[in-house]
């Protein structure tokens, strides 16, 4: 029999649960279920709520409130009384449901009060009040009941609160992610989000719904339409005067040079009017317009040939790709009646697109009349609606004495002329030096590719010098390829060599009269090193000076160089547009060739040395593919990198969380700016930052089997002493790099360095690293902050003084850490320990099977004074002879302590002395605690005991049984 209260719930029997109202202390009516059949056995109260539907919920959540009566507090209570009470649930798509089966239902948890009251807190009204919550996963039907169950206990339910858990709407990486209920068992819930207005799909934007209700692992993302940039979690249009041509780009930048744009929402910028862009060039780009024409022409004439040579325009309209069409007439004698010549006559080498001002044309007719015009054009020509540049020059091809010249140029909708006449004699009358005129006196520097070269003028110039014209070409190669060069200057830098190459080198003058003769060939070869050179002896035969000019002009040459450091008076052939960024570099000087570490936070500007020492990766270039770890900062990610005409290329990528304050972004950056500016193949290698865009990343190449230390553990026992020793070789390879740009990393250890496909080793986390002063002995004093005692130097513990010789220290632990296969230095030792024991002259013995070379090299590192420590270059040095002499690494530092069982001295008599003989006393709290407290007790120990005591490492476990078996041999050295 069962009775229905007002809330709607069904009690049975009907003299089990009865619903009560009391008021609460602020006399507000409240309704509560009690049972408290406590005087009689067999107790079986039941009490159920009404249908609940679940929303869709796939896990809830049942918060229940109530009181619990002391058993002892009530006298004469048979021992039946309870104090816990049972709560199930039933699944139903009917939400009218009469009656459930007891089997039916499937039992929650038994309930136990933390707090139950007694007679004294009912007379002073102080009702103790528990709280339980519970739940229930995987619903899947409409709704549940539940209900619940009394055995014997004086109870009354105040409260029942049924919730489910949600991620709320969220808008990440303008993508809207809409409420969504949690899963059951706390499984993730992939959501698909939606782009927000005026932006589209990059990548599907993804994200996950946790179990407690929170959002995880965003995977793609949503960009603004072209016209639209982001502005936190929408996209606003651009303004009048900006554009935004990609949806690829991150902001609306200003319209180019010569553009405009009026309404907001624009993709591109119009051009001004007389201004052009033509289909193929980027939107970024500013209008251009056609060139002015050619300037300068000068002919020069060999009975039926002709070459013709000019100056480009003065205006090339704003563009790079300016060409040159070259039309031809043949004209009457009367010079008014003219027609195109006929195909027989040739030009080289073309007539139309010429990229260099010169031409040669040749089978023309003898005793003729020609008209050549010279059109300069460039990609936006034929946009204009207006006549195209031309310079026209008129030749009489077979004369014995001399021809004329005419220059016409024609403009925008109307021409003007100049004639000139010019006398061009035969090329035995127009040479204007004498054959060894232009000779190179001076090489003033060279390096690995560049070589400067410096020349006095001619002794007699036919005129006045226009320019000088330097030929050059691999030596042995002239026929197959030479490059020529133009100047004004007295010097030119020839830059774009190779290395260690052989290169010939002539040099001749023009004058408006025409080219003079080349003079002495010079023989220079480029160096396989960057290093100043000034002067050469080899080459002093071939280095001709012009007697007393030429020997004034070499010591003003030498004079400026010396003075200001910089060229006096030359011109580069191809001048780099940051030279002066690059010499003068946030206030230090840089010599070619030098490598010197700039700290960021030397500069005014932070931002300024990102943008100086990392490259700007556009992120659709970037595809996330997983995670693979999380840093200081954020996530950190696998991925693939895809640049423009470079092949795809794996890499890792560390992005800054959100929330992030203006300093956490400095911080993160500061990273890239400092590996940046490091080039080495033992050098984590950075490809480059985004920071124009969210999430702020910093890109580096991926080393595919991870850390140095976890890599060994993996693979404990695994590789040759020789393939560890390679190992080494490149680590400190890396460290000598990093020690000659005056740099030191302060953090040194295996965990630091990542390994790649091919085991090479690379040095990686600058995170701590510090620059020194000019001094080499200077060292750099922290501030405060944690040290990793067990890599770190005696002095840098002491005194915070970080030297190039305290990473010396550091690599020493590193080898250790490679020999043993990523054993824990100093074991099990705390780090107080260690800096006494340090102090006290301890240093770590030889690791298993470790070449004694090696663990001298290793003592060498650990040298208390830091000027005794070998150098990375001499550490190099030693790890080369003994990779070229693998004999010297069979010797093995602890042969003679255990593996002989004939060694007199090994004689023991405990099973601590024991394992400090065999270089295992880190163990010595495992075998004690497991009972192994004599020598006999060990001489049967196995192999899974071994890894049952917690000597887990492959390497320790073959080192113990090893030193077991040797111990059975030499029973009577044992002392038991």
């Amino acid at each position: 029999m069962s009775a229905l209260g007002d809330l709607g719930w069904e009690a049975y029997p009907s003299e089990g649960w009865e619903e009560i109202s009391v008021m609460d202390e602020r006399n507000t009516p409240m309704r509560s279920y009690q049972v408290c059949n406590v005087m009689e056995a067999n107790q079986n109260n039941w009490l159920r709520t009404r249908h609940i539907p679940r929303d869709g919920a796939q896990r809830v959540y049942i918060e229940i409130k109530f009181t619990l009566r002391d058993c002892n507090s009530l006298p004469g209570v048979p021992g039946t009384c309870k104090e816990t009470f049972n709560m199930y649930y039933y699944e139903s798509n009917n939400a009218n449901l009469w009656f459930i089966k007891e089997s039916q239902y499937i039992k929650i948890d038994t309930i136990a009060a933390d707090e139950s009251f007694t007679q004294t807190d009912v007379g002073d009204r102080v009702m103790k009040l528990n709280t339980e919550v519970r739940d229930i996963s995987n619903l899947s039907k409409k709704g549940f009941y539940l209900a619940f169950q009394d055995v014997g206990a004086c109870i009354a339910l105040v409260s029942l609160r049924v919730f489910y858990k949600k991620c709320p709407l969220a808008v990440l990486n303008l993508a809207q992610f809409p409420d969504t209920v949690t899963g059951g068992d706390s499984a993730l819930v992939e959501v698909r989000g939606s782009c927000v207005n005026d932006s589209e799909e990059f990548e599907a934007p993804r994200m996950y719904c946790s179990g407690d209700g929170g959002w995880l692992v965003p995977i793609g993302r949503c960009v603004c339409k072209p016209g639209f940039e982001e502005n936190k979690d929408y996209c606003q249009p651009c303004r009048p005067g900006t554009y935004k041509a990609s949806s690829m780009d991150a902001y609306c930048t200003k319209c180019p040079p010569h553009s405009f744009s009026h309404q907001e929402k624009a993709s591109e910028c119009s051009c001004e009017k007389g201004f052009y862009r033509a289909d193929m060039d980027p939107r970024s780009m500013a209008c251009t317009r056609p060139p002015s024409a050619a300037e300068n022409p000068i002919s020069t004439l060999n009975d039926t040939s002709v070459t013709l040579e000019w100056s480009p325009p003065r205006d090339s309209g704003g563009r790079g790709d300016v060409t040159y069409n070259v039309h031809c007439r043949k004209c009457a004698n009367d010079g008014k009646t003219c027609s195109p010549c006929s195909n027989s006559v040739h030009f080289v080498p073309r007539q139309f697109g010429l990229s260099i001002p010169k031409v040669l044309i040749t089978d023309l007719l003898s005793n003729t009349n020609y008209t050549f015009s010279i059109e300069a054009v460039n990609g936006v020509s034929d946009l204009s609606p207006t006549p195209k540049q031309q310079v026209t020059v008129n030749i009489t091809t077979g004369q014995t004495g001399c021809s004329q010249i005419s220059e016409h140029r024609k403009g925008e909708g109307h021409q003007y002329a100049r004639h000139q006449l010019l006398q061009l004699f035969f090329l035995s009358f127009t040479l204007p030096l004498s054959l060894s005129a232009v000779n190179v006196i001076l090489k003033e520097r060279k390096s690995k590719d560049s070589i400067t070269l410096a020349w006095q003028g001619p002794d007699r110039p036919n005129g006045v010098i226009v320019e000088y014209e330097v030929i050059y070409y691999e030596k042995n190669q002239r026929d197959q390829n030479y490059t020529v060069l133009k100047t004004k200057a007295h010097t030119m830098t020839v830059e774009g060599l190779k290395p260690g190459t052989t290169y010939v080198f002539r040099v001749r003058a023009r004058t408006d009269g025409g080219y003079g003769n080349y003079g002495g060939e010079i023989e220079l070869e480029t160096s396989h090193e960057d290093m100043l050179a000034i002067g050469d002896p080899n080459q002093s035969t071939i280095l001709a000076v012009s007697i007393a000019g030429g020997i004034v002009l070499l010591i003003f040459l030498v004079a400026c160089f010396v003075v200001s450091g910089r060229h006096c008076g030359y011109i580069k052939a191809k001048q780099d547009p940051d030279e002066e960024k690059m010499q003068f570099q946030n206030g230090r000087v840089k010599l070619p060739g030098s490598r010197t570490y700039v700290h960021p936070h030397t500069y005014e500007d932070p931002n300024q040395a990102v943008r100086d020492f990392a490259k700007e990766i556009d992120a659709s270039t970037i595809r996330i593919e997983r995670v693979i770890g999380a840093g200081e900062f954020g996530e950190v990610c696998s991925g693939r990198l895809k640049l423009p005409s470079k092949r795809e290329i794996y890499v890792a990528i560390k992005s800054l969380k959100a929330g992030y304050s203006e300093k956490q972004r400095r911080d993160f950056l500061s990273e890239a700016s400092i590996m940046g500016q490091f080039d080495h193949p033992n050098i984590i290698r950075l490809e480059g930052v985004v920071t124009r865009c969210k999430p702020v990343m910093i890109i580096t190449e991926y080393m595919e089997n991870g850390s140095l230390d976890t890599f060994l553990k993996k693979h404990d026992g695994q590789f040759t002493v020789i393939q560890l020793v390679g190992m080494m070789r490149g680590i400190a390879s890396g460290m000598k790099y990093l020690s000659d740009m005056s740099y030191v990393h302060r953090d040194l250890a295996a965990r630091n360095i990542l390994v790649n496909s091919n085991l090479v080793c690379k040095v990686s986390d600058f995170g701590l690293s510090r620059v020194l002063e000019d001094d080499p002995e200077a060292a750099y004093t922290t501030r405060g902050g944690k040290i990793p005692i067990r890599w770190t130097a005696p002095e840098a513990i002491a005194y915070r003084k970080f030297t190039s010789a305290s990473d010396v220290w550091s690599y020493g632990i590193v080898m250790w850490e490679v020999i043993s296969y990523g054993e824990r230095p100093y074991w099990e030792m705390s780090n107080q320990d260690v800096i006494k024991a340090i102090d006290e002259g301890y240093r770590l013995p030889a690791p298993m099977d470790c070449p004694v070379v090696l663990h001298q090299l290793m003592l060498d590192c650990w040298e208390k004074s830091r000027s005794e420590r070998p150098k990375f270059g001499q550490i190099v040095n030693t790890l080369d002879k003994l990779i070229r002499n693998p004999n010297s690494l069979k010797e093995l530092a602890n042969s003679s302590v255990w593996e002989d069982p004939t060694t007199p001295e090994f004689s023991v008599s405990t099973v601590d002395e024991w394992l400090d003989a065999v270089n295992m006393g880190q163990y010595k709290d495992n075998f004690a605690s497991a009972g192994y407290v004599s020598l006999d007790s060990i001489l049967y120990i196995s192999l899974c005991e071994l890894s049952k005591m917690g000597v887990t490492l492959v390497g320790h476990q073959k080192k113990i049984l090893s030193a077991v078996q040797s111990l059975h041999a030499q029973g009577t050295h044992v002392q038991v």
